[in-house]
């Protein structure tokens, strides 16, 4: 992929969050760049500006993300915070509904949390509906995901489209919780016959596969949680998005369980 446009994007919003992008990309409301790791690697945990220096660095085949961000005269990465996209909003087709600007997005793997459905349903556009992503912890676990280095307004856009004004049902937070790396290439995640359950705790019992990118603080990451229902309660299990599909967690799973209250999953800082 090297500059389409969001409208091009193959999969639609009611498909998140299965196939999202597989590589970094500038997303652009008038075209995606798709974008290189840097050569050099730092060895140090990122935040603050030395994070904003190295996904500045990340390039398409003629620019740095640096220099596209100023090509667009949108907001500069000094003026950029990480913020976890774990599902839809990692959609360009959705992005460019919301209407967000330019914003990176780099793939990433999250380690001892995961990605689970907010026990909800967004009703707006499609039918059914889009049942949108939340973080919640698992030991041992590790999956692919996504995130932004997005402004402050872009932030507070995201999760104002998140919450359909109802102001307070999606809060953004930092977890207290769990790692989060660059990630290159493709990751699978643990199998279901990986996690044990012991009737109160799943654990993962499986080795992670080699980190292939830096660690970032994510005490320093926002990530946008649902407040009212926190996540679907699987007869004491998650439903992991990693196993169970938009379509299938709707037709088989919702509402036929009670929901995990999020403070319960999640710690924060």
């Amino acid at each position: 992929m090297e500059n389409t446009s969001p409208r091009l994007w193959t999969y639609t919003p009611a498909n998140s969050p299965v196939a999202l992008p597989k590589q970094p990309l500038l997303f652009h409301p008038g075209e995606l760049t798709s974008l290189d790791f840097p050569v050099n690697q730092p060895d140090n945990v990122l935040s603050g500006a030395l994070l904003q220096e190295y996904c500045g660095a990340f390039r398409s085949v003629e620019q740095t993300v640096d220099e596209m961000l100023q090509s667009y005269d949108e907001a500069p990465m000094a003026e950029r915070r990480p913020f976890l996209l774990l599902g839809e909003l990692a959609n360009p087709y959705r992005l460019q509904d919301i209407g967000i600007g330019a914003m990176p997005i780099f793939t990433s793997r999250i380690s001892e949390l995961c990605r689970t459905y907010a026990d909800g349903l967004d009703s707006r556009e499609v039918n059914p509906g889009v049942h949108h992503v939340t973080l919640a912890r698992t030991e041992g676990w590790w999956e692919k995901t996504h995130f932004g280095m997005a402004t402050v307004a872009q932030m507070k856009q995201m999760v104002a489209w998140l919450d359909q004004g109802r102001r307070g049902t999606w809060k953004p937070v930092k977890p207290a919780e769990g790692m989060l790396h660059f990630e290159k290439g493709t990751l699978p995640s643990p199998t279901q016959e990986n996690v044990s359950w012991d009737g109160k705790k799943e654990i993962v019992e499986a080795v992670p596969p080699a980190l292939t990118g830096c660690e970032i603080d994510l005490k320093t990451v926002m990530v946008a949680v649902h407040t009212q229902h926190g996540c679907y309660d699987h007869r004491g299990r998650l439903a992991r998005c990693a196993h169970i599909g938009q379509r299938d967690f709707h037709e088989n799973l919702f509402r036929r369980g009670s929901s995990k209250k999020w403070d319960e999953i999640l710690e924060i800082v």
